[in-house]
């Protein structure tokens, strides 16, 4: 009779952990990651399928979707601050999901009558459809970044009170379902695709988004529900203190403003001043340019953080090639890797991720946030020198005396190129996206595998220093942005990602012939290099010597860190 107590005690327990908002969270980003992630490589297999195997419609798709994010990411941010986080949440959840599933019944429409169409108004029609889907699906994704902002960055904070440890836990398991959801969701729509057609991965991903959209509506409302403290945001008032206001009752009969509340965010101090009734702040040339000085005062305010370089390392590691996405797929193929080598990889890495999320946590709690940054940036530079060794390795086409600008130029000028010398990129990543595309010729001699070896050996095994690092600089914006501000800052910091991750496409297009690719391969070790020596200049900046004493832990880092008072544009 005495063991029914702890029994009992312990079913509570996990009845209260499958109950509790921390679980509810979990479910939800579960369920709005997987449809991401199907969606994110769906779309790219659909544009190149319907622009006859070509690369130019994914192209111009992701050029959009970073050049939005890019341009609107401090406006994106200033709303989620300027808003209810239950409007914000709900809002670009619906939009979201909403502009997926249009996407995907127009893209049905497309796969069933591409023949008719195409013969209408001398396909004019098609070309219509395709912006539209494009379209759409950059605001799919504008949206997917507001309720990433608003939940990731905000809700979970929220939700983990003043616990660091919670907090850390929390975003390690997120990370976690991000990695797992990135592996197991394309797979499941490949099979689809693969079994089925194109037309039913289409059905399936909108039906998916259409019943996710209501469980996740309702998950937020709950959430929203068992956490009180959500319902009160820094900058707004209460819905009491607005119907006062209404009213017309005297601001000294409404009771005195609490410290959350006396801090306006920088946005509404700006956009929104105590004499917003002048006949000026009306005026048509005003409205037209407010969105210029948002996006001008987000960066602003980003600048004055205290945790800017901390923000600018973890944008610098996206100028690089030094991952798995089509280019590097695309070069693995020319050296000799199949499609089946390639998923093996993919799996490890994501294997090497989540290890790097569990080593984030027991880090930070034996050496502090900080030094967890610090000691990440220096196991993932390590194990880049393996790609750096490649480039020189036996079986490496790295050749200066090829010059990079040389299909470039052949391109620009217009002469031809034979097929079976198409040795570009472009015809790379053709390979690496689409097995039934032509096969590359056959060497003469086998090519040594030393070179790429060393290559994917440093790319996976640098995965677990990058995930603990971005972790890192993710709770340190948490903690360190004070609440009114984390929307703009955080929507700033995904426009610092697209830009770099821009850049990174850009060089790819100057130097696009596999003899470049180990030039490329330094350039990105040397960014990344560059982004961890912000960090260091942060790091060392909050802590000093004691930066390097790994085993101490930190003292009150928190309070050194906090940052100064923004500064009114």
């Amino acid at each position: 009779m005495e063991s029914s107590g702890p029994k009992k005690g312990c079913c509570v327990s996990i009845r209260d952990f499958f109950t509790s908002a921390k679980f509810l969270i979990y479910v939800g980003h579960a369920m709005s990651t997987w449809g991401d992630r199907m969606w994110n490589f769906a779309v790219a297999v659909f544009l190149v399928e319907l622009y006859g195997n070509s690369l130019l419609l994914t192209a111009v798709y992701g050029l959009v979707v970073a050049g939005s994010v890019l341009l609107l990411g401090a406006i994106i941010g200033d709303w989620v601050d300027r808003n209810p986080r239950l409007k914000v949440a709900q809002t670009s959840l619906v939009v979201q999901n909403t502009c997926v599933i249009l996407c995907g019944i127009l893209l049905m429409v497309v796969f069933q009558f591409k023949s008719q169409l195409v013969e209408l108004y001398n396909g004019w029609i098609l070309t219509t459809c395709y912006i539209l889907v494009i379209s759409i699906a950059n605001i799919a994704n504008l949206a997917s970044t507001a309720t990433s902002i608003t939940i990731q960055r905000d809700w979970v904070v929220v939700v983990a009170g003043q616990d660091s440890n919670k907090l850390a836990d929390m975003n390690a398991t997120v990370r976690i379902i991000d990695q797992l959801t990135n592996i197991l969701a394309p797979m499941l729509v490949g099979q689809i695709m693969a079994f089925g057609s194109h037309f039913i991965g289409c059905g399936f991903i909108s039906g998916w988004n259409l019943c996710s959209m209501f469980v996740e509506y309702t998950l937020l409302w709950k959430v929203y529900k068992m956490t009180p403290a959500l319902a009160v945001k820094a900058g707004q008032k209460e819905p009491q203190q607005q119907e006062l206001k209404q009213l017309n009752v005297p601001k000294d009969l409404e009771g005195g403003q609490s410290p959350e509340e006396s801090s306006q965010p920088l946005m509404n101090e700006i956009s929104v001043p105590n004499d917003a009734d002048s006949p000026q702040k009306h005026g048509c040339f005003y409205q037209m340019t407010e969105p210029l000085r948002t996006v001008k005062s987000g960066w602003v305010a980003y600048y004055n953080q205290n945790i800017f370089f901390a923000g600018m390392s973890l944008a610098f590691l996206y100028m690089t090639v030094l991952g798995f996405d089509c280019i590097t797929t695309g070069y693995a193929y020319t050296q000799g890797l199949n499609g089946s080598i390639l998923s093996l990889l993919m799996g490890a890495s994501a294997v090497m991720g989540i290890c790097g999320t569990v080593a984030f946590t027991w880090i930070r709690k034996k050496c502090g946030l900080i030094r967890t940054g610090f000691i990440s940036g220096i196991a993932q530079l390590s194990c880049l020198m393996l790609c750096v060794v490649s480039v020189f390795a036996p079986g490496s086409p790295f050749d200066l005396s090829v010059s990079p600008f040389q299909d470039l130029y052949t391109h620009l000028m217009g002469e031809p190129t034979l097929p079976e010398a198409d040795h570009t990129l472009t015809g790379l990543v053709r390979a690496g996206n689409l097995t039934t595309a032509a096969p590359s010729p056959e060497p003469s001699h086998p090519p040594s595998l030393l070179s790429v070896s060393l290559l994917f050996a440093g790319v996976i095994a640098a995965r677990v220093g990058l995930w603990s690092f971005d972790l890192t600089v993710t709770q340190l914006i948490q903690e360190n942005v004070i609440e009114s501000e984390r929307g703009v800052i955080n929507g700033v910091q995904n426009s610092m990602n697209y830009l770099l991750d821009l850049l990174h496409f850009i060089m790819v297009i100057l130097a696009p012939n596999p003899e470049a690719f180990g030039l490329l391969v330094i350039i990105s070790v040397s960014f990344v290099a560059m982004g961890h020596m912000m960090y260091f200049r942060f790091a060392f900046k909050n802590l000093g010597n004691h930066l390097f004493l790994c085993c101490s832990p930190e003292q009150k880092v928190e309070a050194v860190e906090t940052p100064s008072p923004p500064t009114t544009v």
